[in-house]
């Protein structure tokens, strides 16, 4: 079989909720013959709660929203300086299982991080990618008729300090850290280009450059309960 495209729209920095309905909208509406797509970027501030996320685990939002989504997950933060990728994928045709959907994310944040000679590792019980003992790679996924959305947030060169006003993903003290403070590079563009060809590289896609605007939403995006 030939290698499929894999449509990379890299959307800047954007608040959460519009992109949130937009990838919900894409979802819904696609079918068999849908190219599937990775959606790049960064957000306005934000927490994000996961569908069996607790209130609790919110300690300080202060003036950062809180969204209730449907990813799984716990707690964790968006904001400038940080990817967001968006893997918007057909399981069925790449013929793969939500663990192994895991596993992939999870290396090519791994891969990514090796370019710099930053060793990074998964931890048993506890999606993401950490370096050391701190987490540099969080990952909240949902899949829907067998197509993946949410995805994954990779700290570059950020603010931290929201993380403190959280229990990120739902653990208390749970030390964060980025590519920045790790000898990598600052620049978001630079390592958003290595992270795109290694998410290509795991799902056997490859990468074509597409237009930053979303697309038009077919559908009306319902409504999440918290």
């Amino acid at each position: 079989m030939s290698e499929q495209n894999l449509l990379v729209r890299r959307l800047g920095r954007r608040p959460y909720a519009p992109v949130w309905h937009a990838m919900r909208a894409f979802t819904d509406a696609r079918g068999p013959a849908s190219t599937d797509e990775l959606w790049v970027l960064q957000h306005e501030p934000v927490f994000t709660l996961g569908q069996a996320g607790r209130m609790e685990h919110v300690l300080a939002p202060g003036e950062i929203p809180v969204i209730a989504v449907e990813r799984g997950g716990q707690v964790t933060y968006h904001g400038p300086g940080q990817i967001v990728a968006y893997p918007l994928l057909d399981l069925r045709r790449l013929g793969i299982g939500v663990r192994e959907l895991v596993q992939r994310i999870e290396q090519a944040i791994i891969d990514t991080l090796d370019t710099w000679n930053i060793y990074a590792a998964r931890r048993a019980g506890a999606p993401g990618v950490y370096v050391a003992d701190a987490k540099i790679g969080a990952l909240g996924l949902r899949v829907r008729r067998g197509c993946t959305f949410h995805g994954l947030a990779f700290n570059v060169a950020m603010d931290l300090e929201p993380f403190r006003r959280i229990n990120p993903c739902g653990y208390a003290g749970l030390a964060v850290t980025q590519v920045a403070d790790l000898g990598g590079p600052g620049s978001i563009e630079a390592v958003e280009d290595v992270l795109i060809e290694q998410l290509g590289h795991q799902f056997g896609l490859r990468p074509c450059a597409a237009s930053p605007i979303l697309p038009e939403p077919a559908i009306a995006p319902e409504s999440v309960e918290p």
